[in-house]
């Protein structure tokens, strides 16, 4: 299988969201240090990349700390990010890491757990690593603190158009994935405690899914995989029946809403991020497999491994962001296409 390494995201794609968000950065964020887990994954080099533009544009003396389970595994990854003189790299087990010295103003937590583990382990990452980190926030100085969760907190609502951020639903624990819906409403919970006991700010963005670049091509990713599958030269395969309904947000879009929700969110209190126009996983692949075409002039098949059940109600994962949008002002910037496009774009530039 072809390859596909990553590259620095240009000044038009951080140009997006630093025209967007300038003001509010220069206000909340100058002469500040943040400390990030999950920096060195999807989320993670869009947070690190947009802090590092800010810092160049507005001279803002930002310091960054990473928490990474393997500092030369990402200086192989992306080495124009490493050797960064305001970027700390902290190496250690997000379940048991030594705290840094200092004070930090801000803390993200986006770290996710290996797909390759048990659902035991996986759950224990999530929840001890919360844990971990929210300890550390209680003796570092944190004002405000960013829990990354995820919309698996809502479960497999199946007859439900739109999730709200209202809807008490959990995940059933045989449902795929059901460890990281229920590590992240206990996470939820642990912020919630934390917050009220040691009085930092505790903000909770529930997040759907998302494209762009940095995206993992080998992952359970939908649109990732179907990239990698017109770079590889096709067919584009659809592991399902296609019929599952789904959103996407473009990272831009993303950062700008994350940033927003630290800065100017309400304490405890969770917003969904992520589009809210629908399109089904096998549209999803044709759309895909179109704007291949007119990037190169090439078209490809799109194979479809199943076929639909009519007796079985239809997957949807959608947000409803009334909330995110009408009390802090968001939006959705960057169509889906365009998004498809961007991401090509990103990697065929390697």
């Amino acid at each position: 299988m072809q390859q596909h390494k990553t590259k620095k995201l240009s000044h038009d794609e951080l140009d997006l969201v630093f025209a967007r968000i300038k003001n509010l950065i220069k206000k909340e964020a100058k002469n500040s240090s943040i400390f990030i887990t999950g920096g060195t994954g999807f989320f993670g080099c869009w947070f690190l990349e947009s802090l590092l533009y800010f810092n160049e544009k507005l001279k803002l003396n930002i310091f960054i700390t990473i928490l990474t389970r393997d500092k030369e595994a990402f200086r192989k990854k992306a080495p124009y990010l490493f050797d960064v003189p305001e970027v700390n790299f902290w190496e250690g087990d997000i379940r048991d890491f030594p705290f840094p010295e200092g004070m930090f103003d801000y803390i993200i937590h986006s770290a996710g757990a290996p797909k390759n583990e048990s659902r035991i382990n996986r759950f224990d990452v999530f929840t001890s690593g919360t844990k971990r980190v929210l300890d550390f926030a209680k003796i570092c100085g944190c004002r405000k603190f960013l829990f990354v969760s995820s919309g698996s907190v809502y479960g497999k609502n199946l007859n439900i158009k739109k999730f709200e951020e209202n809807l008490n639903t959990i995940p059933f624990y045989e449902e795929g994935y059901a460890e990281l819906g229920l590590a992240k409403r206990a996470g939820e919970f642990l912020c919630y405690e934390y917050s009220k006991e040691y009085g930092f700010e505790a903000k909770i963005a529930r997040c759907f899914t998302f494209i762009g670049p940095y995206i993992p091509l080998d992952l359970n990713f939908a649109a990732g995989n179907f990239i990698r599958d017109a770079l590889n030269g096709g067919p584009i395969v659809v592991k399902g029946d296609g019929t599952a309904v789904r959103s996407y947000m473009y990272m831009s879009d993303l950062m700008v809403w994350l940033w927003t929700i630290l800065f100017q969110g309400k304490s405890c209190y969770p917003y969904n991020v992520g589009s809210e126009e629908e399109i089904t996983i096998g549209e999803l692949a044709l759309k895909v497999a179109e704007v291949y075409r007119r990037l190169t002039g090439k078209s490809i098949d799109v194979v479809i491994e199943k076929s639909p059940d009519p007796s079985k109600p239809v997957d949807r994962y959608v947000p409803s962001t009334k909330r995110s949008r009408e009390e802090l002002g968001l939006k959705q910037t960057v169509s889906l296409d365009e998004a498809i496009e961007k991401t090509f774009r990103f990697y065929m530039s390697r």
